[in-house]
């Protein structure tokens, strides 16, 4: 309920609320993965449910497409899709000019597969995930699990060139084993501080052999939508610069609510 909600977490769910505004029916919607993305498809099913909204989801993860059918959105694959006409999904940071890091949950490659096979992609955040330089978040990079020590090595060698202040690189674990993505490789996660040049860095990640995909989505975000946890809601288009300032009234739903897992 939204009365037992922390202020991070009413941030989440104002953003996400106000995100869904976007939506028309008939259209084909990317659905991100992560805890704002969770309130995010939420939301959506309570349209879909109460207001007979018709859209049509492709998840960017497996725990998305359980929640999404859960809540009764109709889930098909991009390739059933084709283009999408709107994604909308969170992030762990993003600067001034909407460039982000993304990927803290393991599902980096299929977000940037399906935000950027969308005509909008859609960011909701709290007012946390705003930073002046990207870094702060490690940086996650995809990697096949075959010599996975030889590329992480390549990796670091490659930081010494690169505008940023640290060069750690840890490979992400879940418990005693290495996580394990949807497309079953590893994530090697960069502890940065601070990106410089985010774009050459990126290139250069993703031109090395056993480089799968990294999380840094630049270029490619159009609207971030930032929650407060009083519900004051913020709305920041980069296409034409425009701001918005709303707020939302809590309402308090058990429908919405009920065994939400974050």
């Amino acid at each position: 309920m939204t009365g037992e909600l922390s202020p991070i977490d009413k941030a989440k769910y104002v953003a996400a609320k106000r995100s869904v505004d976007f939506i028309e029916d008939g259209m084909r919607v990317g659905l991100g993965t992560g805890s704002t993305a969770a309130w995010m498809v939420r939301c959506l099913g309570e349209l879909v449910r109460e207001d007979g909204l018709k859209i049509k989801g492709v998840p960017t993860s497996t725990r998305t497409a359980e929640l999404a059918r859960e809540v009764g959105i109709e889930v098909i694959s991009l390739d059933e899709a084709k283009w999408l006409d709107v994604t909308i999904d969170g992030a762990d940071e993003f600067d001034a000019n909407l460039n982000l890091i993304k990927g803290g949950g393991g599902a980096l490659l299929q977000e940037k597969i399906v935000a950027t096979a969308s005509d909008q992609m859609i960011v909701i955040a709290d007012i946390g995930k705003e930073v002046e330089h990207l870094g702060a978040f490690p940086l996650p990079v995809e990697v096949i699990p075959f010599g996975w020590q030889t590329t992480k090595s390549l990796i670091e060698e490659l930081l010494i060139n690169m505008d940023v202040l640290g060069r750690d690189a840890t490979l992400r674990m879940n418990g005693d084993r290495p996580f394990v993505t949807d497309e079953g490789n590893y994530i090697v996660d960069l502890h940065l501080a601070r990106i410089g040049q985010p774009h050459r860095l990126s290139m250069a990640l993703n031109q090395m052999p056993g480089v799968v995909e990294n999380g840094l989505f630049l270029d490619i975000c159009d609207v971030v939508i930032l929650g407060f946890g009083d519900g004051r809601v913020e709305t920041r288009d980069i296409n034409d610069g425009s701001i918005a300032k709303d707020r939302i009234d809590f309402v308090e739903s058990e429908n919405l609510f009920a065994d939400l897992d974050d």
